[in-house]
């Protein structure tokens, strides 16, 4: 292994569902980073700080509640840096969602998306910020949707997104736009600053069950490592400022796709497979939004 992160610390926020979040602090983790992972309940946080351990790595695990301003986010950075040393690598994962129409949003579940999806990313890369900036390095990736990219039409798509995806992708639109206006303002001082989205749909627990998204739509949680770890290792004079999307990425950059535990390639998600892999997402998006 290449151990690309050998002697960083990274924290990654909403690592307690066995999702996404879980996937990247393990594949950090066998590059060789020490991993601080957050959430709301600790249980699942024990899950991932064990695949942390069990790739040879340490960790911490802190319970935060980003959605409220006195549920710990002032003081999770500084709890991370006492615990394990500076963060070098920041991944702000954690996100509250949902698709219903525009008028049955109210305005408190629309505070509290906007303070997980939003506003605790903003805070914590402001609190790492100042470290990054006197080492001169670093790097902050935001997780990111597709749901940020606005609806073609008319005649528009019918998917969840398209339909109803005012709030949800709202907030990712505005997560985009400050990633980028971030990496503006940081650009020659060592720090990367990216947002990454599934190609499609990542293949989490929940979704694995869920009867929204076909097969097509489905990458490994692998992928979405792979390509969150390419952001956060790459060149921060040329990788940064980019809002990403996982198999487009690791084709481009040619990127040899390993598991989340870094030990072995990944049959069928090589750089060569992924153009394949797209074209059969996009077909069967354009064959769902012609199909009433």
């Amino acid at each position: 292994m290449a151990g690309e992160c050998a002697g960083r610390v990274a924290l990654v926020t909403g690592a307690s569902q066995g999702g996404i979040g879980t996937a990247i602090a393990q594949r950090l983790a066998a590059e060789g980073a020490r991993v601080a992972v957050a959430a709301r309940t600790r249980e699942g946080l024990e899950e991932a700080l064990a695949a942390i351990e069990a790739a040879g790595s340490s960790g911490a695990v802190f319970t935060v509640d980003l959605a409220d301003p006195e549920g710990g986010r002032e003081t999770l950075v500084a709890r991370v840096e006492d615990a394990l040393g500076p963060v070098d690598v920041l991944v702000n994962n954690a996100a509250a969602g949902g698709y219903k129409p525009f008028e049955e949003w109210t305005l408190d579940a629309l505070r509290r998306m906007q303070e997980v999806n939003v506003w605790a990313p903003w805070l914590l890369a402001q609190h790492v910020l100042p470290g990054m900036r006197a080492r001169g390095r670093g790097a902050i990736l935001n997780i990111s949707s597709a749901s940020a990219e606005l609806p073609a039409g008319p005649p528009f798509g019918t998917s969840a997104p398209a339909r109803r995806g005012s709030a949800y992708g709202g907030t990712k639109a505005m997560l985009n736009r400050w990633t980028v206006s971030l990496a503006v303002e940081t650009h020659g001082q060592g720090i990367a600053v990216n947002a990454l989205s599934p190609q499609a749909a990542a293949r989490t627990r929940a979704l694995a069950t869920s009867s929204w998204f076909p097969e097509v739509y489905m990458e490994p949680l692998d992928t979405m490592a792979e390509a969150a770890l390419a952001l956060c290792t790459g060149d921060p004079s040329t990788l940064t400022g980019r809002i990403a999307y996982s198999l487009e990425l690791l084709a481009e950059l040619g990127r040899p796709v390993r598991d989340v535990t870094g030990t072995a390639l990944l049959d069928g998600w090589q750089p060569a497979d992924l153009p394949g892999r797209i074209a059969a997402q996009r077909a069967e998006r354009a064959r769902a939004d012609t199909a009433e």
